[in-house]
């Protein structure tokens, strides 16, 4: 029996791989990908999700959302997945083929449907969840659970505000209310991402393995594969990929620390940090379950599916 999943994204060359994963592995049924503006813009995050569900040949409906965040702009990530998030390969896709109706309203309609039993993850900004949960305050009663890529849980993040994850900092409200109102996040911040990094020349010999996918993921990556080597080193980090993989088969996390954790909105250079009660000093509630490791084998044969490659070839 397969287990309803909706995923809420914003592709995005991280996302995409995510996405890869989720549709070639055989114990979720993907009910929906839901929009929001984040790594590029809304119009261009939209084509790539129906691009995407186009190349697997699946029905999957995808509805847009957010086109910005609840409060203030933000900036994206165009600098690292492109103009057009899948490396400025500018693959373009009617947007009539989305699905009516908005991402957050999308969300309280599938829970709905789906009581009880929704696996929800969320691989961008939170803004159409936090508009979801406007809409439906008792939404987290409906929702079996929920994964969060996001935040930087000791202060190492990845954007210009030093301590903030890029998810997170791009609407630092929207994570303010999602992380207060729902009562159990399972978490996988960008410091796991960092430790769970996959040699780049390993992984580039993955793409020439493989047959159509693995092709076509290969063009979309190339200037975030580009941007890595010259920024972080020799090791490809696939931030909503390890996000996935805890998604899809959470028997594999090895460690894990369940904590309370809150979203710092004010103004600054803490704007968006995550901030964990990690000595437990605070009368916050735990609402969080911090993935601290995965199994790395198991890991490297999801992300091998994904690409469709066969888990013995090297």
């Amino acid at each position: 029996m397969t287990r309803p999943m909706l995923i809420d994204t914003d592709p995005g060359v991280d996302d995409a791989l995510a996405l890869l994963m989720a549709f070639a592995h055989p114990g979720v049924e993907l009910v929906a990908l839901t929009v929001a503006a984040g790594n590029v813009g809304l119009a261009h995050t939209t084509a790539n999700a129906l691009r995407l569900v186009e190349w697997v040949g699946r029905q999957t409906p995808v509805y847009a959302g957010s086109a910005m965040p609840l409060v203030r702009q933000a900036e994206d990530a165009a600098f690292v997945h492109g103009v057009d998030g899948f490396g400025d390969t500018l693959l373009s896709r009617d947007a009539s083929a989305l699905a009516s109706g908005h991402a957050a309203q999308a969300i309280c309609d599938f829970a709905g449907t789906h009581a009880g039993e929704l696996e929800l993850v969320m691989l961008g900004p939170l803004t159409n969840l936090a508009l979801a949960l406007h809409l439906d305050p008792a939404l987290p009663t409906r929702i079996h659970r929920l994964v969060i890529m996001g935040g930087a849980v000791t202060g190492h993040g990845n954007t210009s505000r030093i301590a903030t994850e890029f998810n997170i900092g791009f609407d630092p409200e929207a994570a303010h209310v999602v992380f207060s109102g729902f009562p159990r996040i399972e978490l996988v911040d960008w410091e796991a991402t960092l430790r769970h990094g996959l040699e780049m020349g390993e992984f580039e010999c993955w793409l020439q393995e493989g047959g159509p996918i693995a092709e076509i993921y290969g063009r979309i990556s190339a200037a975030t594969r580009r941007f890595m080597r010259e920024h972080r080193g020799t090791r490809w980090h696939a931030a909503d990929a390890l996000a996935m993989a805890v998604a899809l088969e959470p028997g594999h996390v090895l460690e894990c620390a369940e904590r309370a954790v809150r979203i710092c909105v004010d103004d600054g250079l803490a704007r968006g940090a995550t901030l964990v009660d990690w000595d437990r000093r605070s009368a916050d509630a735990v609402n969080c379950r911090i993935m601290m490791e995965y199994d790395r084998d198991r890991w490297r044969l999801l992300l091998r599916a994904a690409l469709g490659l066969a888990p013995g070839e090297r």
